[in-house]
């Protein structure tokens, strides 16, 4: 049994917590004693009140750990990560901080410490994928769709956020970078919108977002790369009517004497809109599609993710997908079976076999299941 501090006690931070502590002794922390009273229910997990931004605070909730956990919100990743690191603990983040975490690179190899980022559902188990294959086939071609989507259709939005408005809305605001003919290509989010199917979902939305992340930086080799973001039809267009009109601006508006930001405004509203209620079914799919040469040979290779709410546990299946993620990788580290110096995206990881096997039979063991077709071209 090992001893792990789970710093971030949201809907994602929360269900990790619970998983590892069926075979560690486990801390969960979060600033909201909200957060950390939701867990009554599981005795056995620590319970924590921090403000990550408060040094001693922060070292104190680590010390005695082997392996911390991270899912904190993104403004707060960097900065939380690398006194983490300085601390000389081994790391699995989930923030999907707006940073490259690669910047920390050295920090860690001096620290001796292992610390894997972007590890959630995408980018994250979509990494892993295109790491083991990349390490096995000359990719010519990279696409992966994916979205998280309430089961009920409710008018307007016909969505409902499983982390917070904020970090949806900068995927809708942040230009998406993609990769054409080897070179980096930038175009708004929300560009190039196709109408795409799904067995046992229906026609879903797909439009460019930033979701590649480190994949520009360590599949250089890879010519064609695109990563798109699903959600239902006709909830694009009310995005683009907030965007136009202004509703999403940064800078302040002066209403009766006060400044108020139109972003955060908007923000506050949706929460309300967006929130995803205790128990409420939704899923997660996904597609990643690779095409390239395979022991000379053209092959397209297929993964696809459908997976759903448990009603069992009472899991959403975001939670599920991004969090056993995570975990499996913090058992991996745990286990010996990745032990590299230094902060790694998951494509490095997955690249191993040993790795890459034990990331997806662990996720079958919790029946999260990517199914993976083959053809010749």
């Amino acid at each position: 049994m090992k001893r792990i501090t789970v710093i971030g006690s949201g809907m994602v931070g929360s269900v990790m917590a619970r998983e590892l502590s069926k075979r560690h002794q486990v801390t969960a922390t979060d600033i909201s004693r909200k957060s950390l009273d939701s867990l009554g229910t599981f005795p056995d997990i620590g319970k924590v009140q921090l403000d990550v931004t408060d040094h001693d605070a922060l070292s104190s909730a680590v010390t005695d750990a082997d392996i911390v956990v991270l899912a904190v919100p993104g403004y707060l990743g960097f900065r939380t990560m690398s006194e983490i690191i300085r601390l000389k603990k081994d790391l699995v983040d989930i923030s999907f901080m707006p940073e490259d975490p690669a910047d920390l690179n050295d920090l860690a190899v001096q620290n001796g410490v292992t610390v894997v980022t972007d590890c959630g559902v995408a980018p994250g188990m979509s990494n892993f994928i295109v790491g083991y294959h990349n390490a096995r086939m000359e990719i010519n071609e990279l696409e992966y769709m994916v979205g998280g989507l309430p089961r009920e259709r409710k008018w307007p939005f016909e969505y409902k956020a499983p982390f917070s408005p904020t970090d949806v809305i900068e995927e809708y605001t942040r230009p998406a970078r993609f990769v054409e003919n080897g070179r980096i290509v930038i175009r708004p989010a929300m560009s190039d919108a196709e109408l795409v199917h799904f067995k046992g979902v229906g026609t879903l939305e797909a439009f460019n977002t930033d979701g590649l992340r480190s994949l520009i930086r360590t599949m250089k080799n890879i010519p064609h790369m695109r990563e798109k973001t699903l959600r239902y039809p006709g909830h694009i267009n009310l995005i683009r009517a907030l965007l136009e009109s202004g509703f999403l601006d940064r800078e302040p508006v002066k209403i009766n004497g006060t400044g108020v930001s139109p972003i955060d405004f908007t923000s506050r509203i949706l929460f309300k809109a967006w929130k995803l209620e205790d128990y409420e079914e939704e899923f997660t799919v996904m597609r990643i599609i690779l095409r390239g040469m395979e022991n000379r040979e053209a092959r397209e290779i297929i993964y696809e993710l459908y997976d759903e709410y448990d009603p069992v546990e009472g899991i959403s299946s975001m939670a599920r997908t991004t969090g056993y993620t995570a975990t499996g990788t913090a058992e991996m580290i745990l286990s010996g079976i990745f032990r590299d110096k230094g902060v790694f995206p998951p494509e490095l990881v997955g690249l191993h076999k040993e790795c890459f096997d034990f990331i997806v039979h662990y996720l079958k063991e919790r029946n999260v299941r990517y199914e993976m077709s083959s053809k010749r071209l």
